[in-house]
């Protein structure tokens, strides 16, 4: 019998313990792959920010294209913040011709969003700016687009704002689908910190047109790694972070050889994307960990 909206959410409120919703049972299972686990190269505009944007604006996206051809890469993620406005359907097609041309595909595109506002008028701002970029995504060849769900806004309960995040990424996947874009959940931090917090929603989505952005910098419980491999049976994509902290510790050299293990074992197909943060200079930076996860992947 079909489940109705009403009667999932009534089910999810029902799970809640100790302000963690428990999975629910009806929504999306691990992505089913067939093949064994194959990895494709690609990079995140955002380990360029420095650059892309600021006063010391140096680059544009079009010369990031162009940077990233002389990487040895598969692709590229171009991050939705650097883009000027106007950003028009043409403009958009031409970016994927100029990638092409360079060998690189579009592997997807990232939006910054917040899903837990209460319904109303800021809550729709988000939705109609997802839907957008899902658009635009669309119109350069991007085949998914990672999203965030948001943090507890003043006022409000994390019961709430889990069901008003669940509703509108459902809004928004019916639209993606419509456009033939995936919707890729971050786990980054609000109410998705944890990978419990993380599979409450995920595992609560109706749609075949969704799945996890898998950070590899986002968990920060004892075990990092072991945080990651619950949740990456259920990654679409993946950003591969160069640092990682344990609880209560600095942050630390992410070990890559792990990382791209826990993806093998998880049967993982598809792009990792490089999301640099460090502090040494991305132009020096970037190049060494790139060779490192090309031969990891390879």
């Amino acid at each position: 019998m079909e489940l109705t909206r009403r009667s999932l959410l009534t089910a999810i409120g029902a799970a809640t313990v100790s302000g963690v919703t428990a999975p629910s049972t009806f929504g999306i299972a691990p992505v089913k792959r067939r093949g064994e686990p194959r990895m494709k190269l690609s990079l995140a505009a955002y380990s360029f920010r420095d650059y892309l944007s600021g006063s010391a604006k140096s680059m544009n996206m079009e010369d990031f294209v162009d940077l990233a051809a002389t990487y040895p890469l598969d692709a590229v993620e171009p991050t939705s913040y650097y883009f000027e406005e106007p950003v028009t359907r043409d403009y958009l097609r031409r970016y994927q011709r100029r990638a092409f041309l360079n060998g690189l595909d579009i592997s997807g595109t990232a939006i910054g969003n917040t899903f837990t506002y209460p319904p109303g008028t800021q809550l729709r701002k988000e939705i109609d700016e997802t839907k957008k970029w899902i658009e635009r995504a669309a119109d350069m060849g991007a085949p998914v687009i990672r999203i965030f769900a948001g943090s507890l806004e003043k006022g409000t309960n994390i019961a709430d704002a889990r069901k008003w995040c669940l509703d509108a990424i459902q809004e928004c996947c019916q639209f993606a689908g419509e456009h033939g874009v995936i919707l890729a959940l971050e786990n980054h931090g609000g109410i998705v910190s944890t990978p419990d917090e993380t599979l409450a929603i995920v595992k609560a989505v109706q749609s075949d047109w969704f799945g996890v952005n898998l950070d590899t910098g986002n968990f920060n419980g004892a075990d990092p790694y072991a945080e990651l491999a619950r949740v990456a049976p259920y990654a679409v994509t993946v950003q591969v972070k160069t640092e990682i902290s344990v609880k209560g510790g600095p942050r630390q050299p992410a070990d890559f050889a792990r990382i791209i293990d826990l993806l093998r074992k998880a049967g993982y197909r598809g792009y990792v994307a490089l999301e640099y943060e460090g502090k040494e200079d991305a132009k020096t930076a970037v190049p060494r960990h790139l060779q490192n996860l090309r031969r990891l992947i390879s």
